[in-house]
């Protein structure tokens, strides 16, 4: 799974753009490989995309704000999805 993983300190955060193995937790510190960071404070993104796109066909699934990002980078085609929760009646 390519997921993101928090860093930074209290109302400063960054994160890494990680791929770990969808059992274990973004915080368990065992990941497979560091692909990209992403400072929303800055809004700087740093994405390894040729390295991002070879784990997406082997199979490796993108969480939904990595997938974002990834579109809003142009790595890949597709529509944005709506990361926020819905609306209780």
């Amino acid at each position: 799974m390519i997921r993101l993983q928090r860093r930074g300190r209290t109302n400063d955060p960054s994160f890494r753009v990680i791929l770990v193995e969808s059992k274990r937790g973004p915080k368990s510190g065992n990941y497979l490989e560091l692909r990209g960071s992403y400072e929303p404070r800055t809004d700087r993104i740093a994405l390894e995309g040729e390295r991002i796109k070879h784990w997406i066909s082997k199979g490796a699934q993108v969480s939904d704000t990595v997938h974002n990002l990834l579109i809003s980078q142009k790595v890949i085609e597709g529509k944005k999805k709506n990361v926020l929760p819905r609306k209780s009646p």
